[in-house]
């Protein structure tokens, strides 16, 4: 099959969307597709070279947004250069420009369009806006876009509720996200970053972020650091508020118990960092299925999510992970409950949480097949039902076959 991802995340690291797209395409390829990854270009980044990448130009609208915006409707070039794809299926992971662009390409060549609900786009409209009207509306068209698409996948039960409470009303397969196991096996070097021995070691990673449970992680380590409580907390990743955040470090008198990384690329020392922490703190209610609480699960470090939350679903308190309400005392108050039995639990997010990128591969090639068959046999009944539908034309006056006027065909004479 040649199959097309279309993404608004690119480079692929940047966050779990563009992670999750990265294998779909890695997967495939390795399946023996042509899987082509269709998004945003960006110089500053090297391309991966495990499959096809056709990228459109972009631009980052703002310095607070790690994300590049493009518009491949208005390049010709680039449709162009689609153009030439002969395309079985094509994948849309968002519900704006590139997805739009997906459907175009869809509708055009009468193959099936498929879509995964990734984010929680009300939540991230409204943080912009602070408008419920104007946030309502959008998603109203979100909805209309996932309406239009032939079959539409989440991540987890959790997030097809989400979209379904946005007003989607068909049917939803659900598709997890995977893990290379691989990468357990291969740790890299973080002697640079410092990491103290004797202090029990935190972990977040993910875009600093406050939608991402962020503020309420820093006010937990402020009131673990005034009962007197030793850690040391380490933030993996970048975004709008971080230097938010390390101010909020500094005024609660912990700036010197935070390590601000930055964005980490090398994959073998983001595992590293994982196998270091004792627990791994997630305090989102934003994500949907992030990547992240099943990395750290491969790297045998629990995860401290909040209950009810789409991160949380396949978590049993105490058991594979633990649960907290979300708020700051709960948030330090589960910490320090937590660290003594880490361990234990740890072996057990190992054993339960992770699913192989190959397990999950197979899922996701079936699906497309029977996609594509199922859009190629719609489209022979539907060219069989005009067949049956159009009359076949009588011949012209004076073309051959056609009776003189005035007198009537004479029928075939029968051999005795």
């Amino acid at each position: 099959m040649i199959i097309g991802q279309f993404t608004e995340s690119y480079p692929p690291t940047i966050d779990g969307v563009g992670g999750v797209v990265h294998n779909y395409c890695k997967e495939m390829t390795l399946r023996g597709h042509r899987c082509v990854f269709i998004g945003p270009d960006n110089k500053k980044v090297e391309a991966p070279q495990d499959y096809e990448l056709m990228l459109y130009r972009s631009i980052k609208p703002s310095s607070k947004v790690p994300y590049r915006v493009g518009f491949p409707q208005m390049l010709p070039g680039f449709k162009s250069e689609i153009r030439e794809i002969p395309f079985d299926v094509v994948h849309a992971h968002t519900p704006f420009m590139a997805g739009w662009y997906a459907r175009e390409v869809a509708r055009e060549r009468g193959i099936p369009l498929v879509a995964t609900f990734h984010s929680k786009y009300y939540d991230d409209i409204y943080r912009a806006t602070r408008s419920k009207f104007l946030s309502r509306k959008v998603v109203d068209r979100i909805v209309r876009f996932y309406e239009s698409c032939d079959e539409v996948w989440t991540v987890n039960e959790r997030t097809a509720m989400v979209l379904k409470e946005y007003g989607y009303r068909g049917s939803i397969v659900v598709m997890q996200n995977g893990i290379d196991p691989t990468e357990e096996r291969t740790l890299g070097d973080i002697s640079d970053l410092n990491l103290r021995e004797d202090v029990p070691q935190l972990l977040f990673v993910g875009q600093q972020d406050y939608k991402k449970g962020t503020r309420q992680l820093m006010d937990a380590c402020g009131i673990l650091h005034e009962e007197g409580f030793p850690f040391q907390l380490v933030m993996v990743g970048e975004g709008q508020d971080q230097m938010a955040l390390a101010k909020q470090a500094g005024a609660l008198g912990i700036g010197d118990d935070v390590i601000f990384t930055g964005r980490i690329m090398d994959r073998a020392r983001l595992m590293a960092i994982y196998k270091n922490a004792e627990l791994f703190v997630f305090p989102s209610v934003y994500d949907n299925a992030p990547l992240v609480v099943r990395e750290a699960a491969l790297a045998g470090t629990p995860s401290l999510v909040v209950t009810g939350s789409c991160a949380a679903e396949g978590m049993e308190d105490r058991v594979n992970g633990f649960l907290c309400d979300g708020t700051a005392e709960d948030i330090a108050r589960k910490i320090k409950e937590a660290l003594p039995d880490a361990e234990r639990v740890g072996r057990e997010a190992h054993r339960t949480i992770p699913v192989t990128w190959n397990k999950i591969g197979g899922y996701i090639e079936e699906r497309y097949r029977n996609l594509v068959e199922r859009k190629e046999a719609e489209q022979a009944a539907e060219n069989a039902e005009d067949a049956k539908e159009t009359p076949a034309e009588a011949p012209a006056e004076g073309e051959e076959g056609a009776p003189e006027e005035g007198t009537e065909s004479a029928p075939e004479e029968k051999e005795e």
